[in-house]
C-alpha cells in the first residue's frame, strides 16, 4: 500500500494535490455546517436506564415535572407588593400562551413557598418548552429576548437549561475562534524553528487542514443519523493540528535524513513512506484503537468523541501518507526554502541538540535504577490526589460566572430553600390513590426526606401532614401519578447523598411500579453504565495495544512494559483534575468555579483520548529502537539511539500538541478546559518524564531479554509484523535474541 503512494505521489504528484484542495473545498461547504447539527446537551445520561424512560413518560404525561425554561423575578419591594403581585401574574398568563410553551407554574399562581426566595424579593416562573433540544433551544432564545428586562417593579433575568444550553453552545463556538488564533501562529512560530524553513513549516498545516475539514464533514454526516456533542468539535481541532504535526515532523525528518545521505527526491520520498510512513500508519492505528472503546459506551457525550477522534486521526494519517509526500515532490529542494532561523543559530553552539540528547541517554542508561526508581515515585506522588475523586455530572456552573443562565439558577441556589431545587421527581404506574399513598409513607419515612408530595397529599416522617400539595400540577395522569421527594436541607441535587437517597427508594419494596427521574437518577445509572462498560472498553485497549507492538517489536514484554508506562504517564493527568478541578486549587487563577466533583464521563474520555496519544509517542520511539536493534543487534546502543534519533521530535510534537491542547483549554466552559489542560499535562509528562527517563532506563534494567519471544510467536511476527527497514539489513547483522531463523534468512 505505501509502495502504491509512493508511486502515485512521483507519478502524479500535481493531480494528488489536486484531488485533495477539492475534497479540502467540499468539506468546508458542507463540512461548515457542522455546529448547527451538533447537539449542546451534556450527553452523559444513558438512555437506555429506567430513569431515562421515566423522564420521557414524565415530560410527555407530566410537562410541569421538566421545567426547562425559567423566568427569575426581582422585586424591590418584594414580591408580595401588590404591583409585582399584578405583574407576576401577568407575565405568568402571557408566557403560558407563548407557542412551544406548556406547564406554566409560578409563585404568584401557587402561592408556594419553594417558588419565593427566603428574603422575599425574587419569584420564580417556570416553564417546559415542548420539543427537541433544538427546538427548545430556539424557544428558550427567542423567549428570553422577549421576557428579560424591566417590567414595572419587576426586573426579569431568563435561565433554566433551554438556556444553559444556548449558551455552552455559543460559548463553545467562540472559544474555538479564539483558541484557532492563539493555536495557529504559535504553532507556525514553533514549526519555523523546528524545522528551520518557512515552506516546510506550512507543511503540517496542510495535512491540518485536511484531517480538520474532513473530519467536520463526517461529522455533519454522522449528526444527520445520531446525536453527536458540541463539545466534539473541540477534539477535532486539537487532534487534527496536533496529530498532522507529529505525523509530519517524522516523514519529513526521514526525508531529510534521506535528502543528506544523497538520496534523489524520488528515493526519499519513497524510503520516507517505507520507513516513517510504516510507523505514522501503525501509531494512527494504534491511537484510532483507544479512541473507538468510546463507542462501547451508551452515552452519546464520549460516542461523539469516538466519532471524531477517529476521524481525525485516519484523515491525518492519510493525508501524512498521500498528500505530504506529492508536496515534497513538487517542491523538492524548495522545501528547505526561507530558513528565517539561519541569524539565531549563529547564536547557539553547533549540534547542541544533538549533544544534549546524546549526554541524557548516556547519563540514563548509566544510573537506570535510579531514574526507573524516580521516576515511578514522581508519577504516583502526583496521581495520589486521584484516590479522594468524587464524580457528578456537569451543571450550569461550567458556564461563566457572567453568564445570565448560570447567575439566575445561582441565585436560586442561594436564596431559594436548597431542599427544592434537589427534589427527586418519581413517576408511579399502576396504582391508585390509596396505593401511592401507602408508598409515600414508606418514602418519607427514609433518612434525608423532609417531605413527599403526592396527588394523595403531602407525608413525612411516615404520616401524611397536609391533605393536598402546594402544587397543583402534581396529579395523576390515568394510571400514572407524579410523586416528588424533598430531601432535607443540605442534600445538593447530585451529592453523594443524593444519590444514596435514589439507592434507597429503588430498594423500598413496594406493590405500586415506581422509578425516580431526574438528575440524581440519571447520574446513578450513568455511573453504573460506565462500571459496567469499562471492563470491556480497558480489555479492548489493552490486548488490541499488545497485539500491535508485539507486531512491531516481535518482543513479549516490550508491549507490556508500553501498556504499563503508558498508564503510569497518565497518573499526573488524573491528580491534576482531582486537585485543581475538584479540589479548587488555582480556581482564581484559571477563572473556573470548583464544584467539588469531577464530571462523571470525563475519566473516561481523558483516559482513551491521552493514553492513545502516548502511544503514538511510544511508537515512534520503540519504532526506531526496533530499526536500530535489528540493524546492530546491540541492545543498549539501540535503545540510546532511539532516544537520540526521536527525543527532539517527540519533545517538538508534544510541545506543540500542548500548545494547541492549552488553547482549547483556554475556555469559559469549564469541562473543555478540564479536557484540554489536563490532556496537555499528561502530553507533556509523557514526552518527558516517560519517553526520555522512564523508558530508557528500564529497557536498559530489562537487557536483551526485552527483545525475546518464543519460537512460534517469532514466526507469527515476521510473517505478519510491522518493519520500518530503511532498506536491506545487512547479512552480518544479528537479529532479536535466539532468532537463529532470521539470522539466517539475513545471510540468504
Amino acid at each position: 500500500m505505501l509502495s502504491s503512494f509512493a508511486r502515485a505521489a512521483v507519478a502524479r504528484p500535481r493531480l494528488v494535490l489536486l484531488a485533495a484542495l477539492a475534497f479540502v473545498v467540499l468539506s468546508a461547504v458542507f463540512g461548515g455546517g457542522a455546529a448547527d447539527r451538533l447537539r449542546a446537551g451534556q450527553g452523559t445520561e444513558n438512555p437506555a436506564a429506567p430513569s431515562a424512560r421515566a423522564a420521557d413518560v414524565l415530560e410527555e404525561h407530566f410537562p410541569s415535572s421538566r421545567p426547562n425554561f425559567v423566568l427569575l423575578a426581582h422585586g424591590a419591594h418584594g414580591v408580595n407588593d401588590r404591583r409585582a403581585a399584578r405583574e407576576g401574574l401577568l407575565l405568568a398568563d402571557r408566557l403560558a400562551y407563548e407557542d412551544s410553551v406548556s406547564g406554566v407554574v409560578s409563585y404568584w399562581q401557587t402561592g408556594s413557598d419553594a417558588l419565593k426566595s427566603k428574603d422575599g424579593k425574587d419569584a420564580l416562573i417556570i416553564a417546559h418548552l415542548d420539543g427537541d433540544e433544538a427546538a427548545v433551544g430556539r424557544a428558550a432564545h427567542r423567549l428570553a429576548q422577549s421576557y428579560r428586562g424591566e417590567h414595572g417593579p419587576l426586573t426579569v433575568r431568563a435561565g433554566g437549561t433551554g438556556e444553559v444550553l444556548n449558551t455552552v453552545e455559543r460559548t463553545i463556538a467562540e472559544d474555538l475562534v479564539t483558541s484557532e488564533l492563539i493555536a495557529l501562529p504559535l504553532t507556525l512560530a514553533i514549526l519555523v524553528l523546528v524545522f528551520r524553513s518557512a515552506v516546510s513549516a506550512l507543511l503540517p498545516l496542510a495535512v491540518g487542514a485536511v484531517a480538520i475539514t474532513g473530519t467536520n464533514l463526517v461529522l455533519w454526516v454522522i449528526a444527520g443519523y445520531t446525536d453527536v456533542s458540541v463539545f466534539a468539535q473541540s477534539l477535532t481541532t486539537a487532534l487534527g493540528l496536533g496529530l498532522a504535526i507529529d505525523y509530519a515532523l517524522l516523514m519529513l525528518r526521514r526525508f531529510r535524513d534521506e535528502r543528506a545521505a544523497g538520496a534523489d527526491v524520488p528515493t526519499a520520498v519513497a524510503t520516507m513512506l517505507r520507513t516513517a510512513g510504516r510507523t505514522v500508519a501503525f501509531s494512527a492505528l494504534t491511537v484510532s484503537v483507544a479512541l473507538a472503546a468510546l463507542l462501547l459506551f451508551p452515552l452519546f457525550f464520549l460516542r461523539s468523541f469516538a466519532y471524531a477522534g477517529v476521524s481525525v486521526v485516519l484523515l491525518a494519517a492519510a493525508a501524512a501518507l498521500v498528500v505530504l509526500p506529492a508536496l515534497l515532490v513538487v517542491l523538492g529542494p524548495r522545501v528547505d526554502a526561507l530558513d528565517v532561523t539561519r541569524p539565531l543559530r549563529r547564536l547557539l553552539p553547533a549540534g547542541g541538540g544533538h549533544t544534549f540528547w546524546a549526554r541524557l541517554t548516556t547519563t540514563v542508561s548509566g544510573r537506570a535504577p535510579l531514574f526507573a526508581a524516580g521516576s515511578l515515585l514522581l508519577l504516583v506522588a502526583l496521581g495520589l490526589p486521584f484516590l479522594g475523586a468524587r464524580f457528578g455530572m456537569a451543571d450550569d456552573r461550567q458556564l461563566p460566572a457572567t453568564a445570565e443562565p448560570r447567575t439566575v439558577q445561582q441565585t436560586v441556589r442561594d436564596r431559594f430553600d436548597g431542599s427544592e431545587t434537589a427534589a427527586i421527581d418519581v413517576l408511579v404506574s399502576g396504582a391508585d390513590l390509596r396505593h401511592v399513598a401507602g408508598y409515600a409513607r414508606q418514602v418519607s419515612a427514609l433518612p434525608d426526606v423532609a417531605e413527599v408530595r403526592t396527588p394523595a397529599g403531602v407525608f413525612s416522617q411516615g404520616r401524611r401532614t397536609e391533605p393536598r400539595t402546594p402544587v397543583d400540577a402534581l396529579r395523576e395522569s390515568g394510571s400514572r401519578a407524579w410523586v416528588q421527594v424533598v430531601p432535607v436541607d443540605g442534600v445538593e441535587t447530585v451529592s453523594p447523598r443524593s444519590q444514596e437517597l435514589v439507592r434507597a427508594i429503588r430498594r423500598i419494596d413496594s406493590q405500586v411500579d415506581a422509578e425516580p427521574a431526574g438528575q440524581a437518577a440519571e447520574l446513578v445509572d450513568t455511573q453504573e453504565a460506565i462500571g459496567d462498560r469499562l471492563p470491556a472498553a480497558l480489555a479492548l485497549i489493552v490486548v488490541t495495544t499488545l497485539l500491535l507492538v508485539f507486531l512491531l517489536t516481535g518482543s513479549v514484554l516490550v508491549p507490556v512494559q508500553a501498556v504499563l508506562l503508558n498508564a503510569l504517564s497518565l497518573t499526573a493527568m488524573f491528580g491534576s483534575v482531582v486537585w485543581v478541578f475538584q479540589d479548587g486549587h488555582l480556581s482564581g487563577l484559571l477563572g473556573f468555579t470548583p464544584t467539588g466533583f469531577v464530571d462523571t464521563a470525563l475519566p473516561v474520555l481523558m483516559f482513551c483520548l491521552a493514553f492513545g496519544l502516548s502511544m503514538d509517542y511510544g511508537v515512534f520511539l520503540l519504532a526506531r529502537m526496533k530499526e536500530e536493534y535489528d540493524r546492530g543487534g546491540d541492545h543498549l546502543r539501540a535503545v540510546q539511539l532511539g532516544v537520540r534519533r526521536t527525543g527532539g521530535i517527540v519533545t517538538a510534537a508534544a510541545l506543540i500538541l500542548s500548545v494547541v491542547l492549552v488553547s482549547i483549554g483556554y475556555s469559559r466552559i469549564t469541562n473543555t478546559m478540564v479536557l484540554g489542560l489536563g490532556v496537555a499535562l499528561a502530553v507533556l509528562v509523557d514526552a518527558t518524564v516517560v519517553r526520555c527517563l522512564l523508558v530508557p532506563s528500564v529497557m536498559t534494567l530489562t537487557g536483551r531479554a526485552t527483545w525475546w519471544a518464543p519460537a512460534p510467536l517469532r514466526r507469527f511476527q515476521r510473517r505478519f509484523g510491522i518493519r520500518e527497514e530503511s532498506g536491506p539489513r545487512p547479512a552480518d547483522a544479528p537479529g532479536p535474541l535466539g532468532s537463529q531463523e532470521v539470522r539466517h534468512a539475513a545471510a540468504r
